[in-house]
């Protein structure tokens, strides 16, 4: 990769462990909508799209009333529900990179309500020089969320790098031009990400700094 200036984070299955958490609340909506079963796996594989694009995978061919409803009760389980945790490493991570001059960004499928909610609950919004969320902008894996961040922040797409978990974030930056990196732990698996075709797939997120660094960096 060219020297990478910009570092761009999904959220939910990259930074933090939140898939049982998002994967509970699908389920509460279900039962109080009174909706057609879904699996863990099927909740589990939607996680990453924005929440509009999500449901409408889940249930096809609903009117816009019945997505609001189900966006509604999502939302005030997700925003009423204890604070999912950062993975390992996660936190030393960003403060590194704080620390050597990366600007860093969120890119992600969850709302702004949601988002905000997590920035703070973790402390990590200090990091983050710009944040986009699915309900301000196209939901991946179109590229305009990065498109928005890389303008932003004045970034060329090949010195920026999107991490993570899912195919929908690697083929987003394959659409933006922008470098990607997988990571194995979250609810895409490693076969699927490699489709994708990322710089790397990464095993914990503490092996980011390997691949930014070029060299081991003990956090």
């Amino acid at each position: 990769m060219q020297q990478i200036e910009l570092v761009i984070f999904d959220w939910d299955g990259t930074l933090i462990d939140s898939q049982a958490n998002i994967v509970q609340c699908l389920q509460w909506m279900i039962n109080d909508l009174n909706l057609p079963h879904r699996t863990e796996n099927q909740l589990s594989n939607i996680i990453g799209l924005g929440l509009y694009e999500a449901l409408n995978d889940l249930f096809p061919d609903h009117d816009v009333r019945a997505y609001e409803q189900m966006v509604d009760r999502y939302r005030y389980h997700f925003l009423s529900s204890d604070p999912s945790q950062p993975f390992p490493g996660a936190e030393s991570v960003l403060s590194h990179l704080a620390g050597n001059d990366y600007l860093l960004a969120v890119a992600t499928g969850k709302g702004r309500r949601g988002l905000d909610k997590a920035l703070d609950s973790t402390g990590f919004r200090q990091w983050f020089h710009a944040t986009r969320c699915a309900d301000e902008t196209r939901s991946k894996p179109h590229p305009q969320m990065l498109e928005e961040i890389l303008e932003e922040l004045g970034v060329e797409p090949q010195k920026a790098v999107m991490i993570g978990d899912t195919e929908y974030d690697l083929q987003m930056a394959k659409n933006a031009g922008v470098h990607a990196i997988g990571v194995s732990y979250g609810v895409h698996d490693t076969e699927r990400l490699q489709q994708c075709e990322p710089v790397a797939v990464i095993d914990e997120i503490r092996a980011l700094l390997n691949w930014l660094g070029g060299e081991k960096i003990a956090i």
